[in-house]
This record gives C-alpha cells, sequence and structure tokens, in this order.
C-alpha cells in the first residue's frame, strides 16, 4: 500500500514526520506493508520547480493509496500565475474529493470549553460554494470591477448538494442516525434554497433518520448552548469550514481536530488547522490533528476496500490518540503537558505497540 505524504509548510515537515512515526508502529502491529514516499509541494517546490504543486508532484500524489496533506501557507504564495496554487484546493478539485469529514468530540479528562460532553460530525460540501477558486470552469469566482467595487460568486448545483447529503446521511447510519442541515436560506434564497430542497430529497429517502434543518446563526448559537444535540452535521463549503473550526475548539483545541476528504474511491488526510510558521522549527507543534487525519483514511480505506487490517488499524490509531490526550503528562504543551511533537507521537506509537496481538 502506497502512503504518500505532502508535508507541506511551516510545521507541516514537523507533523508530518510525527505522523509517520504512528503509522510506522500500526503498520508493524497490524502487517499492512506501507510504502512511503515523500512529495514536493509549498514553498520547497516553488523555490526549485517554480509551483507550489508542480504537475509531477500532482501526478505522483493520484498514484498514491492514500494521500497524507500537511498545512500549507498559501496566503503568502505569490500570484497563481506565479506559481503559487494552494495545495488544498487545486488536490480537492482536481481530484473531486467532495466530501470534507470533520469530526469534532470531546475527550476524556480534557476540558471543553462549553463543559459540556459531545460528539458530532461536520459533513461539509468541498468543491463549490463561497470559494472563488472553485466557482467557475476557467479563473476565479471574483472580480474587481473599479478600484472601489469588488463582487464575488457563489455557485451551489444539485449534483454537488446531492452527494454531499449522501454522504452525511450515509455516515448518520454509522452513528446516531440524525442530520442537522445548516443553512442561510433565509437571505441566500436561491443557492441555499437548492441546496435545501436536495438535501430534504435525500432525507425523504432514510426514514430511519432523525432530520432536522438551522439557520447558520442559530446553528453557531446551539454549538455553544447545546452542543450535544449535534450528531451529523451537514452544510455548504464556506459554512463548513467555520463550523468546523468552531467545533474543534469548543471541543479542546483545533490541534486536535482530524479532517478527511474524500470523493469516489479516493482520500486525502489533512490537518484542519494552519502552517503556524511562528512555531515552525521549534519541536513544539502537536501533531495530534494529522495523526487523527491519518486514522481516519486508514479507516475510510478499509471500509470503501473491504480490508479489515486497515479498520483495525485506523481505529487502533485514533483510540491510542485519545488516550494519550486523556493523560495530562503525555500531552503537548499547548494542552498543558510537557512533550515535543516527537516525543508525543512516540507515546502514541507506544499504545499501538502494548496491544494484544489480535487488536
Amino acid at each position: 500500500m502506497k502512503i504518500a505524504f505532502m508535508p507541506g509548510d511551516g510545521i507541516g515537515p514537523e507533523i508530518s514526520a510525527a505522523t509517520r512515526l504512528v503509522l510506522d508502529a500500526a503498520n508493524r502491529h497490524f502487517g499492512l506493508g506501507f510504502r512511503y514516499s515523500e512529495i514536493e509541494i509549498g514553498f520547497d517546490a516553488l523555490r526549485k520547480h517554480g509551483s507550489t504543486l508542480p504537475d509531477a508532484s500532482f501526478d505522483r500524489a493520484r498514484e498514491a493509496d492514500a494521500l497524507i496533506l500537511g498545512p500549507v501557507s498559501h496566503l503568502d504564495y505569490p500570484p497563481r500565475e506565479m506559481g503559487g496554487l494552494n495545495p488544498s484546493g487545486e488536490l480537492r478539485k482536481r481530484l473531486d474529493l467532495y466530501a470534507n469529514i470533520r469530526p469534532a468530540a470531546t475527550r476524556k479528562g480534557l476540558k471543553s470549553a462549553t463543559g459540556a460532553e459531545f460528539d458530532m460530525v461536520i459533513y461539509r460540501e468541498n468543491t463549490e460554494g463561497f470559494y472563488a477558486d472553485r466557482c467557475m470552469h476557467t479563473g476565479p469566482g471574483e472580480m474587481q470591477v473599479t478600484a472601489d467595487v469588488a463582487l464575488a460568486m457563489r455557485r451551489i448545483t444539485r449534483h454537488a448538494s446531492t452527494r454531499i447529503a449522501e454522504a452525511a446521511f450515509a455516515g448518520a447510519m454509522q452513528r446516531r442516525r440524525k442530520v442537522t442541515v445548516v443553512h442561510k436560506q433565509n437571505v441566500l434564497k436561491v443557492t441555499d434554497g437548492l441546496f435545501l430542497s436536495c438535501c430534504r430529497e435525500v432525507a425523504a429517502r432514510y426514514s430511519e433518520v432523525a432530520y432536522d434543518e438551522l439557520i447558520i446563526d442559530a446553528a453557531c448559537a446551539h454549538f455553544v448552548r447545546r452542543p450535544g444535540s449535534f450528531d451529523v452535521v451537514c452544510t455548504t463549503n464556506m459554512f463548513g469550514d467555520i463550523l468546523s473550526d468552531l467545533a474543534s475548539e469548543l471541543s479542546g483545541s483545533l490541534g486536535l481536530a482530524a479532517s478527511l476528504n474524500a470523493g469516489d474511491g479516493v482520500a486525502m488526510a489533512q490537518a484542519q488547522h494552519g502552517s503556524a510558521p511562528d512555531i515552525a522549527g521549534q519541536g513544539v507543534a502537536n501533531p495530534s490533528s494529522l495523526i487523527g487525519s491519518s486514522g481516519m483514511i486508514l479507516e475510510w480505506l478499509g471500509e470503501h476496500r473491504k480490508q479489515s487490517q486497515l479498520v483495525l488499524a485506523g481505529r487502533a490509531i485514533l483510540h491510542a490518540l485519545d488516550a494519550t490526550v486523556s493523560e495530562p503528562a503525555t500531552r503537548t504543551r499547548d494542552l498543558g503537558g510537557s512533550l515535543d511533537t516527537i516525543r508525543f507521537a512516540e507515546a502514541v506509537a507506544e499504545r499501538l505497540r502494548g496491544l494484544p496481538p489480535s487488536a
């Protein structure tokens, strides 16, 4: 099985190395036969090849069984015409990774921002919406009409809305069987009207799943007031991006936020947070997000390929990560502990090494 790391910028190389250490432990315990490669993207690729995502790098990424993408500093890249492509957005578009799946749950021993326990998953549409790089067939969805007037386009399609709803309801069937659709149809009457219509059509086919709808304003308030009432949340691209960061921070820290970008038969693990260049090279970054994302992609691949050992390995990584975070002595500094990036990863790996042979 070919696993390709795209370390990225800032703390990306550090948390990628930590994630590989954990994957190595899972690989040995479950006998998975991983083969690793590293693909240059970001500023390193720009300096060497004139692009933050060279064609050769994309071709190699497309050949991998599992892609693990570190954070990138795309806000600091030069314009697109000078090679400054956003690898995250480009890979999502080119590989049609339409479902961005972001779990957020409280953990034993780690206090949440609200004091309430919760366990939710946000299914975010990943290919259109307010994102300017995903609205048009050619060129961006933003334009500067005059020096004082800027416009942005929002694209919502029946196809994209229906398939993210299908993914959310299928996910809910594996959980507590409840879907909440978040929208702003009271203002965005046409675009969110279409999105809601598609979600309702899918809901009608899932009579076993409880269904409700919330305007984005109310959803933000209820995330804070009663987060335990949510199971699966389904929403459009921009709303999902914002809500998932809120949910992860409420659960304890954005540094714990795992994320999976999934399409039909292909997926990419990705840290939910940014590249944090202010702490890059210091060895203090929390690698939990990317480690958790790697567990998610193994579980996803195992389910889609019907390979039980991959499913077990993915779940074992997620359980080992939760157990490590739950102990104050084995937390990173941002969570009040004392471990650096690699020592934390070693603590997670040690739990995997200690699993019984049948686990």
